[in-house]
């Protein structure tokens, strides 16, 4: 096969306080959300001016990688459409089909296997191609990420220049906190997320020697009487002083690739408040954005389905097939109005 482009494709988010609500109602389209609890969330991004920073981060991982394919090839032009804000995918579909664009290679800024993180945008650019009329491009999305070793690489010096800067007085006692997106066990239950997680957290404490570490989740979205994974992020750092497991944490979110929204509001706002009451010390880790082994990372990948390059994991759980079977990562049961209003009328 060949390949003659490159695609992005992200979550998409909004850049002025206008676009706050358009966003959040493409993002919630179909799913029963209370407009109530939509309007709670636009106010984490009002709190930022109505701008998230994950479109300006991903402009910044393109040019990064278009200067990693114009100095090592394959020299590819790039495009970028995203799931539910502008630049759409129907959007960007449609330039590269009139720029000659046949048959691309989609980079998912999502390294887990998940239906939300995984097959969703499978079906997302199935769906633009379908707004495109005639001869839409082909487009293969490339495997998820989780265990190679550039993603793995990246993380592993993140936490590192975390764990640095906590103050030597309490440099003895930390317990490093990975988090990822909470999803609704009727999701995690039919996928790896949980697995490839848990491996992730093992392969970078294993490099790190770190001992004392944990698994959480944040930004659950769904109604209280949907089951979601736990524990929460929050709840966690609370069990912490509770039962005096450490007094300082390093909070690593391997569950994303960059800082956007649910970053900085649910970790550099709400974490850090609750670490504050709590007299704990706390850092953050960066997210990988564009470090060199991430981007380099990207790179392999796209040399796998261009010149079957070495498909590179490590750990126990191997690659990713390319192909997903049809049964894998199915859709979640989603709740009905009259559900989402008895789980809400619970005490």
């Amino acid at each position: 096969m060949t390949y003659d482009a490159i695609l992005v494709v992200s979550f998409g988010g909004p850049e002025s306080r206008n676009e706050v609500v358009p966003f959040l109602e493409n993002v919630l389209r179909g799913r029963n959300v209370p407009r109530e609890r939509m309007l709670a969330v636009a106010e984490h991004y009002y709190h930022f001016g109505g701008k998230s920073p994950i479109n300006q981060q991903t402009r910044e991982l393109i040019s990064a990688l278009e200067g990693e394919l114009s100095k090592r090839g394959p020299k590819l032009p790039i495009y970028w459409g995203n799931r539910n804000w502008h630049p759409l995918l129907p959007d960007a579909l449609r330039k590269m089909r009139d720029d000659g664009v046949q048959h691309a290679l989609a980079f998912v800024t999502s390294a887990y296997s998940s239906y939300s993180g995984c097959r969703q945008y499978r079906e997302d650019i199935a769906r633009a191609q379908q707004h495109i009329e005639i001869d839409p491009p082909q487009v293969t999305k490339l495997r998820p990420f989780f265990n190679h070793p550039g993603f793995i690489q990246a993380n592993e010096d993140c936490v590192r220049e975390a764990i640095a800067r906590i103050p030597a007085a309490a440099n003895h006692d930390v317990q490093v906190i990975y988090t990822a997106h909470s999803i609704p066990l009727s999701m995690a239950n039919t996928s790896d997320y949980v697995m490839q997680l848990e491996e992730v957290r093992r392969l970078i404490s294993m490099r790190l020697g770190i001992s004392n570490h944990a698994l959480v989740y944040q930004s659950r979205s769904g109604p209280p009487g949907q089951p979601w994974l736990e524990p929460d992020v929050l709840d966690h750092l609370r069990r912490v002083r509770a039962d005096n497991l450490a007094s300082a944490v390093v909070i690593a979110p391997i569950g994303f690739v960059s800082d956007h929204m649910e970053i900085l509001y649910d970790l550099e706002i709400e974490a850090r408040q609750v670490c504050q009451s709590l007299g704990l010390t706390m850092e953050r880790a960066k997210t990988v954005g564009v470090h060199p082994a991430f981007v380099g990372m990207i790179r392999e990948l796209i040399l796998e389905k261009t010149c079957s390059a070495e498909r590179r994991a490590v750990g126990s759980l191997g690659s990713r097939a390319d192909v997903c079977a049809e049964d894998c990562c199915p859709a979640p049961v989603r709740l009905q109005p009259a559900q989402i209003f008895n789980s809400q009328s619970r005490p």
